[in-house]
């Protein structure tokens, strides 16, 4: 495989510059690209299928180049004798589930997507048999694409427009009205609530529409529900500072209970509870922590590594359950998750702090709106009990101070120097007084460090996507935070090839 297609893959997604609307981002992810993607997947799954008249589910968000990869995608598909299911603008959640849908029950499905990156990117996402594939799968659908073979068949196959998003909206629904059905109104058992729901111009207004306002809500001040590929209220992405902050002023002006908020293909997303406080990250893990051990006393709940040691404290003390912190990246935890179950040790929660939740109920689907619904059937319960969503999560440590910063590698070997730089970094930390690593670590180097003026930890790690070492920190005690990092710029001022100018900001 030559680099023009390695640079696509990123991780089991594929991802590239689409559109030229940037100066300097040349297109590396062309119709002619994704039409022999979609001829890949196809070869792909004739080896798995056992047959070759397959029907595949083709869904976009609302990204400016998801139509013209659309067609590029049926010209595929149908060439080779398969049919075509349009499901227009959907979310990936829904793709994923319509390879496992009686009444869809696609042989496999693509999804363009770019997730929550900016205008000019897309992707796909590919899934079979109710699950997405695996990266080393990925790599052999990019290897059969990138080699040219006409087998085009004889007999073309269908398109057929498939309402994807309504059959899962109605899936969403059906869960509400399960759970509330000791409502006032079982059929209207969200009247009385008022949600403010912010797609983002994403794939995500559905939501609002389609099932909290089908169901009685009142979705008054909801905002950016229209898909717009050009973004121009924000970025669709619930970790975005600015996104975040124009969610917490339309909750207030609303005076609602709750505010909701996806990304551009609804398999992330935050919560803002009606005092306007935003719950992403550590916050985010405790709230889905707190919903799922109230239903599964002393499960095991799995957690990206980045997760506090606060956190730590409150789903294992206060919550009475049991943590794991994993690799970063939601397809790992969701995979430990797995495994676990596999293994015989209970696991009910995969949840990332970048707003990934997967619940073993749900088939450990990574959604977001399946999220959202748990937490507005939880917020219906507390208030018809006359208590607020933050009751779940108000025991929850909160640190003094936490940093992030973003140590960027300056050399084409980022493997070799990422590892030097830490073998290095695990040396330096054992000179260093009352510094402990933390030795059960699944991620990177994860140190304690109880100094008085310290009481704190970091974490440090090599980036999923991106030729950077990330660096977390926190502090229970003021200026501590700041106490790590002047220590560790001892460190990094000797690195050649590591620019640590983040440190000092």
């Amino acid at each position: 495989m030559n680099d023009e297609w390695s640079i696509l893959q990123n991780g089991n997604d594929i991802r590239g510059v689409a559109d030229d609307g940037i100066i300097g981002e040349t297109v590396t992810l062309s119709t002619a690209k994704v039409e022999a993607l979609g001829k890949g997947f196809v070869r792909w799954l004739w080896r798995h299928e056992g047959h070759r008249h397959l029907s595949i589910a083709v869904g976009m968000d609302c990204r400016l180049t998801g139509p013209m990869f659309i067609h590029s995608l049926e010209q595929a598909i149908t060439h080779l004798g398969s049919d075509v299911l349009n499901c227009g603008v959907t979310s990936t959640p829904a793709m994923l589930m319509s390879t496992s849908m009686p009444d869809v029950n696609a042989d496999g499905a693509i999804m363009i997507t770019g997730s929550h990156m900016t205008f000019n990117y897309n992707g796909l996402k590919f899934f079979h048999n109710g699950a997405d594939i695996s990266k080393e799968e990925l790599a052999e659908i990019i290897e059969i694409a990138s080699v040219e073979v006409d087998d085009n068949s004889q007999v073309y196959g269908d398109v057929h427009i498939c309402n994807l998003q309504a059959k899962y909206a109605r899936v969403l629904r059906n869960k509400i009205l399960e759970e509330l059905s000791d409502a006032p109104n079982p059929q209207l058992p969200l009247e009385g609530l008022k949600i403010v729901v912010d797609a983002g111009n994403g794939a995500g207004g559905f939501f609002a529409t389609r099932v909290l306002k089908h169901l009685g809500a009142d979705i008054t001040g909801s905002q950016f529900l229209v898909p717009d590929g050009r973004f121009p209220n924000h970025m669709p992405n619930p970790e975005d500072y600015e996104a975040m902050c124009s969610l917490e002023e339309a909750v207030k002006n609303s005076n609602a209970d709750l505010g909701i908020i996806f990304d551009s293909d609804v398999d992330r997303v935050a919560i803002v509870d009606n005092e306007g406080r935003n719950y992403n990250r550590n916050e985010f893990v405790a709230l889905a922590s707190a919903i799922v051990l109230e239903q599964h006393p002393n499960t095991k709940i799995v957690t990206d590594s980045i997760t506090s040691n606060g956190l730590d404290r409150f789903i294992v003390n206060i919550l009475g359950g049991r943590h794991c912190r994993y690799q970063r990246g939601y397809r790992n935890v969701i995979a430990e998750a797995k495994r676990l179950n596999e293994n015989g040790e209970e696991c009910w929660l995969a949840v990332e702090t970048s707003g990934h939740a997967a619940f073993r109920e749900n088939n450990f689907y990574d959604d977001g709106a399946y999220f959202a619904i748990k937490v507005v059937i939880k917020l219906a319960k507390l208030k018809r009990a006359g208590k607020t969503l933050y009751s779940l999560i108000e025991k929850l440590p909160v640190p003094a101070e936490a940093m992030e910063c973003r140590l960027r590698v300056k050399a084409d070997d980022f493997g070799r120097v990422a590892d030097d730089t830490m073998a290095g970094l695990r040396q330096f930390v054992s000179q260093v007084r009352g510094w402990e690593e933390v030795n059960k670590n699944h991620e990177g180097l994860r140190v304690l460090c109880p100094n008085d003026k310290e009481q704190g930890w970091f974490l440090i790690r090599r980036s999923l996507h991106e030729a950077v070492l990330p660096l977390n920190i926190e502090s229970e005690v003021a200026g501590g935070a700041q106490e790590i990092a002047n220590k560790l710029k001892l460190y990094f001022r000797n690195i050649r090839n590591i620019d640590s100018t983040s440190l000092y900001k």
